[in-house]
């Protein structure tokens, strides 16, 4: 493994009771597929029992800023802009070319719907917007997603200019100056929520700057968390932290539900955080939570393709309760191995070999 390689590595050797919070971003990945399962399901997200399921990408802002201060703060000044942005690079966007060889594949490939007439030349501008993140929300078909070929893509966008961002400014900045920016991003946060009545928003042409919001205030807090050390030793474990997760989840939609939204994005997700950096990892889950996290961005970045056409099938079709239980058991176990196969056969030995090409440049 190479030295850049240790460096971007959050679980190191030397603080193993971080692999804690590499199984929540697996938990929090599935819970996102199996918010997508039930959109097609249940369209009203109010009648959805994981309804508040597209919360864990908030979850994974914070998490990112909290690994990205980790990583880097004493050593971007050094490393510089550029390698910083190129690591990034390699470690995010190998997932993102899959994501969108995926989703034009299927587009075509669907068994249970006909392609839409989209013409050739107009296709390719979205492959090449989804291949180089450039929000390109005019496919009406999939309901003028960023990224029509690959909907989750929209988070990675956000992710980037988050990194930009950091690498430019906030890795400077001392702490008093974060938490200002934190302050005033929870405000606007607010003012998200209030006015759409959730923070559902960042994936389409109509919230296009929700998404903004949501991950201005996340990553900074996940910044914060580092530079205070806001690390609460406990001894809830993964499992007791798992739950926790989960109930943000599965928390029932009701009257005051931006309030509830914007509580959980702007205090109880970074406590999540603060007490998986500090909780006690036990030998029994130690190799869950490490697979769990290995999987996460994989399964997050390659099950949009399957989900389409699990939503020609299901629309086509009118499956029976029944049917449609083992369905989506089965699809998020098939998801998971699909993940693994993808992570394991390309994901791993592509970032290898740029990482060993780059180490050598």
């Amino acid at each position: 493994m190479s030295k850049e390689t240790l460096q971007t590595n959050i679980v190191t050797s030397s603080r193993q009771h971080f692999l804690i919070l590499d199984g929540l971003r697996g938990i929090a990945a599935l819970a996102v597929v199996i918010f997508h399962f039930m959109e097609w399901v249940s369209p009203d997200i109010k009648k959805n029992f994981i309804g508040h399921g597209f919360l864990a990408v908030d979850f994974f802002f914070c998490l990112s800023g909290f690994v990205i201060a980790y990583a880097y703060d004493n050593r971007i000044a050094k490393l510089g802009l550029k390698e910083f942005l190129k690591s990034r690079l390699i470690r995010l966007h190998p997932l993102v070319i899959l994501g969108s060889v995926l989703g034009l594949l299927f587009f075509y490939l669907d068994p249970f719907a006909t392609s839409a007439g989209i013409d050739a030349g107009r296709m390719g501008l979205f492959f090449i917007c989804s291949l180089l993140l450039i929000p390109f929300p005019f496919m009406e078909e999939r309901f003028f997603n960023l990224f029509s070929l690959n909907a989750p893509s929209w988070s990675l966008f956000w992710e980037y200019v988050a990194n930009i961002f950091y690498g430019l400014i906030l890795y400077k900045l001392r702490r008093q100056y974060l938490l200002m920016i934190a302050i005033v991003t929870a405000i606007i946060l607010c003012i998200v929520s209030y006015r759409a009545g959730n923070l559902l928003g960042g994936w389409s042409k109509d919230n296009i700057l929700d998404g903004g919001a949501r991950v201005a205030y996340s990553f900074t807090a996940g910044l914060l968390i580092f530079r205070f050390n806001w690390i609460i030793k406990n001894n809830i474990g993964f499992i007791g932290l798992s739950a926790l997760l989960l109930l943000a989840f599965l928390m029932p939609w009701f009257t005051w539900n931006w309030i509830a939204e914007a509580l959980l994005v702007i205090f109880y997700f970074p406590l999540i955080v603060s007490l998986g950096a500090g909780s006690s990892l036990s030998n029994q889950v130690n190799a869950v939570c490490r697979f769990s996290g290995k999987i996460s961005y994989p399964l997050y970045m390659t099950h949009y393709a399957f989900i389409w056409i699990f939503g020609s099938w299901f629309t086509k079709t009118n499956p029976s309760s029944t049917v449609l239980i083992f369905t989506i058991i089965g699809g998020t176990l098939f998801l998971i191995v699909i993940a693994w196969l993808f992570m394991k056969y390309y994901d791993e030995p592509v970032r290898e070999y740029f990482t060993k090409k780059r180490m050598k440049g």
